[in-house]
């Protein structure tokens, strides 16, 4: 059987820092000379392992192979720098590999990064012509869908605005529209459509649905499980650059969360671990979220249980204005799917209209509705309509403990279902 995509053994290298050995004149060299001795002492200053780094070698991918066939929907999934991005640049020919062989059938549209192939002073309607140019459409080409473009993208009001001006949210739907109109045979899309709302998410992922059963072939990288889950029929799992599990979404999925559970997370004994490292290395200098916390206040020495409240702290520190906010709590089952999402916005009742400074928002369940097992937790934070700002994947891995919340004798478990709800059964008996 033919594939569309065929990867042998594909690598990339890279050399982290600068070489010892320059052999042309790049920044550094112009301001040493402009600086006269100072970057001289600097340097004289490094230790030897600081110079032993600059040389450091650093393998983004090692030998991975694969087969892709027409119509396949493939997703990409893995932790941060696992080769996810790395994959998906050189299959667009963005990136040349350092060895390995790929072989592509066909056109192939890419959605890598937020903004890429626009042009910020130009317009978004000269931009949908720049970025199809880019894409390998012709003019003819862009012109005949140039209306389907700008209507499934839904910025008609805003299409002779500089892009510029675009949320990044707007540059996402316009970008991913020209390239779905595109006449290519693969499509590949990177996490960036996480940026847009989540009506727009399903706009895309049925888009994408639709492509796949007309033949195109989708490659598809996501943080988000729920979303993979739904998408594709097959996964392939990165880590640290080599394919360590592929082949039908559930049991990758269970293979990724389950290594995701390394010494970088921060174990507590009260059911529940934080993803420490995560947590550090998110955030920007306007906003960061600087700790998270899970309470049972009736028995503290279980964690959470079903039926017992729970409380959910998020801690936050913001270095800047901002107005109409919204923090948003998803509840994710093992294989990713959202059951649970609560967010302080004007649907729940609960409104900030402003936050400035640090501060904590504290969420209370009064009985909290899941079954006995494991459940991840994403915590974000969104400005006004929702935009997100920062999103954190299963951040916290939650283990719910069984509890007879009936007093029937009988914990729940997941062979009654995921939720608890209170309820309770009435019968009346009918005479004939």
């Amino acid at each position: 059987m033919s594939h569309i995509i065929s990867v042998e053994n594909l690598s990339k290298c890279y050399t982290i820092g600068h070489a010892v050995n320059r052999t042309s004149d790049g920044i550094r060299d112009l301001l040493e000379k402009r600086a006269g001795n100072v970057f001289s002492r600097l340097k004289s200053g490094l230790s030897m392992q600081d110079r032993t780094r600059e040389q450091e070698i650093y393998w983004a991918l090692k030998d991975v192979s694969f087969n892709v066939s027409q119509g396949e929907r493939i997703g990409v999934i893995g932790p941060n720098g696992s080769g996810k991005s790395t994959l998906l640049k050189i299959l667009s020919r963005i990136v040349t590999p350092t060895g390995g062989r790929v072989e592509l059938s066909g056109r192939v549209a890419s959605l890598l990064e937020v903004g890429t192939g626009f042009h910020p002073e130009l317009s978004g309607r000269e931009n949908i012509y720049l970025n199809g140019s880019i894409l390998g459409m012709t003019r003819k080409e862009i012109k005949s869908r140039f209306d389907e473009i700008v209507s499934f993208a839904e910025v008609e009001r805003f299409l002779d605005t500089p892009v510029k001006r675009y949320s990044s949210g707007m540059r996402v739907r316009l970008a991913y529209s020209v390239a779905a109109h595109l006449d290519a045979d693969i499509i590949i899309v990177d996490e960036v459509l996480a940026v847009g709302d989540a009506a727009f998410q399903r706009k895309c992922i049925g888009n994408m649905q639709d492509m796949s059963g007309q033949g195109r072939t989708i490659l598809f990288v996501s943080h988000n499980m729920g979303i993979v889950q739904s998408l594709c029929n097959r996964l392939i799992l990165l880590e640290s650059g080599q394919i360590v599990s592929q082949g039908d979404p559930a049991p990758v999925i269970r293979s990724y969360l389950a290594s995701s559970e390394h010494s970088d997370s921060e174990s507590l004994s009260s059911g529940y671990w934080v993803n420490k490292e995560k947590l550090e290395k998110s955030g920007t200098q306007d906003f960061r979220i600087t700790s998270l916390e899970l309470i049972n206040p009736s028995n503290p020495e279980h964690g959470p249980r079903t039926g017992d409240p729970l409380i959910i702290r998020i801690h936050y520190s913001a270095n800047r204005d901002w107005h109409s906010p919204a923090f948003i709590l998803g509840v994710k089952d093992p294989l990713g799917y959202e059951i649970l999402r609560l967010s302080t916005s004007p649907i729940s009742g609960f409104v900030i209209d402003e936050i400035f400074s640090s501060g904590c928002i504290q969420l209370t369940l009064d009985s909290l509705p899941l079954v006995s097992g494991e459940f991840y937790i994403d915590v974000g934070f969104a400005r006004e309509r929702h935009e997100f700002i920062l999103r954190l994947e299963n951040i916290i891995k939650m283990n719910v403990a069984a509890f007879d919340v009936y007093k029937s004798g009988f914990p729940l478990d997941r062979t009654r279902g995921i939720l608890v709800v209170p309820h309770q059964w009435q019968h009346t008996e009918e005479k004939p």
